[in-house]
């Protein structure tokens, strides 16, 4: 029983027992124990019944009471290193060989030559074996017995060790100086922690400075704001560099992104994603698989353009372009976000439409076609990088006009978006590292030809992303990505926007048609009547233009008062589209005006009538303003590249894929505009000599159209009529023509 008064169990409080003086660490009521720590700073877990009844349990009424430490979680084997570790469990061994006569502390687990005759249980007491076990601590070596502390180690403490648990005996045996608490700088007082604050405020809005620079602060800060602290007690610049990578990170990124960090983290709370279409993230790689284009068949490299759902991981759009994506392009993917995915040839079934609540045939239903198993949603928030194709104003007015919230990424953070470079990682390690082609992320990790490798075209590798992200991505467990309401569970993207859909339902919205002319590039402009209008210095021009109610300037007011929204795709400048006033949803394409009327001349993107009127430019064609018309010869030329058609598969390499690329994206231009059923994939080697029989045709034409109009125009021979024209004259049953009809040749009747 407690003597000499009342024993008081509070942390900090000291207690004497058997004559060695121990403190009070815990108090753990609810399990009837207390945790008490000696000068050497180990600390045992006693009962306090054990304590109560303790024969020689005094209080220590005259030591000095400390205030109790931050609480902290229990220390574990793995707070210990290999080398600590390995000698806790060595003293753990010998204990357990007092106790019990064995190392491992049961006879079944007993080593070879186990139990040795002074430490066999069947003739020997406890006391006895701790006894013998002292002794031969005793005369060990005395630097093997200080490596592994065993050199004090008594009866006494045999006795004090033994009554751990067996799961706290290792930790018991550990000296409590290896885990002692960590993060404290005695140095670090409440003044020199306000001065460390204050030069980080200044820091920030200065350029970067040096941490010895960042010291001399320090001692300036604190001779200014407190003149009584001694200059001595100042921390020195090793201590500040600990104290400033602890609570500031290392610091090695570039000052201007630690400024906008700041700001960041100052700006709010995080964005929690909790339901599909909440934020989208969109980003753009090299593809790291070579392809064959469709003109030439040429091994050529593609850009891969991604949208990323962040709450179900699901890619819900995906673009291969064969350049560098554009603002349209962009525009594009966001439109195919809220689209269907149309089922494929050789698809099967159980790629199809699978969410439960609604129906596959519903589906079709209101898209047309059947419908495979990839979500589809109106974005709400759309976050990308600082690209340029993201930043561009097409590309913002396109979200506008989806009803979209930006949020770009802050520059060089690739934790904004992580979601979406992992998954560009995983589409490389999951599929493209298995396909022909493939160029790694090094070149000199690459393969000896992997440009000859290549045997996929643009449209089966499309095609094959589409299938693998339907059939693998989609139901693929994600791991580490489990809801917070399903914590443990596995989950699919699929399986998350099933889950999603149950809880707060689906709208099952398709947009229209139309919606590919409004994400088009807008140009206000006025109509010229009998010319029509002009765009990127070109002229476009249709009939409906010459009616009276296009005449006079529009009725738009505000900022483009009387001025006409003319759309433009860049990636095929053949056409622009006109939305009549009168019927919104009808859309007039206007052609270019030099296009032949009998016949189309291949597709030429932006970048080709920007080199057009370069070229018109440089050859001062005159002094007179010369029509369109007058300008498709030029335009012919630069087509053709100077070089004749029969030689094309000898051009340059450059010049190749340039004129891939404009087929390409006339191509991806006319699929956004009406969509069609999957085309079957392009026989490579007939791209060429179709692109060849283009030219010549519209070459051809055109020189011929203005060789006629030439005769025309010198007054020279009338072409001879056509063969048996006089034997229609003198025809006695040919009827006269009708009075409403305009006078002409005659008509012949059967």
């Amino acid at each position: 029983m407690v003597r000499e008064g009342l024993l008081e169990l509070a942390p900090g409080c000291g207690i004497r027992l058997n004559g060695v003086c121990w403190t009070v660490e815990e108090v753990v009521a609810q399990a009837g124990q207390v945790v008490l720590r000696d000068a050497d700073g180990e600390c045992v877990r006693r009962s306090i019944r054990w304590l109560m009844y303790h024969p020689d349990a005094r209080p220590l009424r005259m030591a000095a009471r400390t205030a109790p430490e931050v609480s902290q979680q229990p220390r574990g084997t793995a707070d210990l290193s290999g080398d600590h570790l390995a000698r806790a469990r060595l003293r753990a061994e010998h204990v357990r060989e007092a106790e019990t006569g064995y190392r491992m502390g049961h006879p079944s687990r007993a080593l070879p030559g186990e139990p040795r005759p002074a430490y066999d249980p069947a003739s020997t007491t406890v006391t006895e074996r701790r006894r013998a076990k002292a002794a031969e601590l005793k005369v060990l070596d005395r630097d093997e017995a200080a490596r592994l502390g065993l050199r004090h180690m008594s009866t006494r403490t045999l006795e004090r060790l033994a009554a751990a648990s067996v799961e706290d005996l290792v930790m018991a045996c550990a000296d409590g100086r290896w885990t002692r608490r960590g993060g404290g700088h005695p140095s670090i007082t409440e003044e020199i922690r306000e001065a460390i604050f204050a030069v980080r405020r200044e820091c920030l809005r200065r350029s970067r400075i040096s941490m010895r620079a960042k010291h001399r602060l320090l001692h300036q800060y604190m001779r200014e704001m407190f003149p009584g602290f001694p200059q001595e007690k100042v921390p020195g610049r090793t201590t500040l560099a600990v104290v400033w990578e602890e609570w500031f990170g290392p610091g090695g990124a570039r000052q201007r992104y630690v400024r906008s960090a700041e700001v960041a983290k100052d700006a709010g709370r995080r964005v929690v994603v909790h339901r599909p279409g909440q934020v989208v993230a969109l980003d753009s790689t090299p593809l790291p698989v070579k392809v064959r284009e469709s003109v030439f068949g040429d091994p050529v490299s593609v850009m891969l353009t991604l949208a990323l759902d962040l709450y179900t991981h699901s890619i819900v759009a995906f673009r291969l372009t064969l350049v560098s994506d554009t603002a349209v392009d962009v525009a594009m993917l966001l439109r195919d976000v809220m689209m269907p995915l149309p089922m494929r040839e050789g698809w099967g079934e159980e790629m199809e439409w699978p969410y439960p609540g609604v129906p596959a045939k519903v589906v079709a239903q209101f898209a047309g076609h059947k419908v495979a198993a990839l979500p589809f949603f109106a974005p709400e928030t759309v976050t990308t990088d600082h690209g340029g194709p993201y930043k561009n104003h097409h590309v913002v007015e396109a979200e506008q006009a989806l009803g979209c919230n930006i949020l770009p990424a802050r520059a060089l953070r690739p934790t904004d978006k992580f979601a979406v470079e992992r998954c560009f990682a995983a589409i490389n390690s999951l599929l493209l590292e298995h396909l022909l082609g493939f160029i790694g992320a090094d070149v000199a990790d690459r393969g000896a030809d992997p440009e000859g490798d290549a045997v996929l075209s643009m449209d089966r590798m499309e095609n094959l992303i589409a299938a693998w992200v339907v059939r693998v991505w989609q139901n693929r467990i994600l791991g580490e990505y489990a809801p917070a309401w399903g914590p443990g569970e596995d989950h699919s993207p699929n399986s998350l926007f099933a889950a999603a859909m149950q809880q707060g339902g689906f709208a099952l919205q398709i947009p229209k048609p139309e919606l590919y002319y409004r994400l088009l590039k807008a140009h206000h402009v006025k109509i010229h009547p009998g010319r029509g209008v002009k765009i990127g210095g070109l002229w476009y021009h249709d009939r409906v233009l010459d009616d009276d109610r296009f005449c006079r300037p529009s009725d738009r007011g505000g900022r483009h008062k009387g001025a006409w929204v003319i759309r433009s795709d860049r990636r095929d400048r053949r056409t622009v589209f006109f939305q009549d006033p009168d019927d919104h949803k009808r859309w007039h394409v206007l052609r270019w005006t030099g296009l032949p009327p009998e016949g189309e001349i291949p597709a030429f993107s932006g970048k080709a009538a920007e080199a057009l009127l370069g070229e018109v430019r440089r050859r001062r064609l005159g002094p007179r303003p010369r029509s369109d018309a007058e300008l498709l010869p030029v335009l012919l030329d630069l087509l053709g590249s100077a070089i004749p058609v029969t030689q094309w598969p000898t051009m340059p390499k450059r010049e190749r894929r340039a004129r891939s690329r404009q087929t390409v994206q006339a191509q991806a231009a006319a699929a956004d505009r009406a969509p069609r059923p999957q085309a079957p994939p392009l026989d490579e080697t007939a791209g060429w000599p179709a692109q060849a029989r283009t030219l010549i045709e519209a070459r051809d034409a055109d020189r011929r159209r203005r060789r006629e109009a030439a005769v025309r125009e010198r007054g020279g021979p009338v072409p001879p009529p056509r063969l048996g024209e006089a034997v229609r004259r003198r025809a006695l049953f040919l009827l006269p023509p009708d009075e409403e009809e305009p006078p002409g040749p005659a008509k012949e009747h059967a």
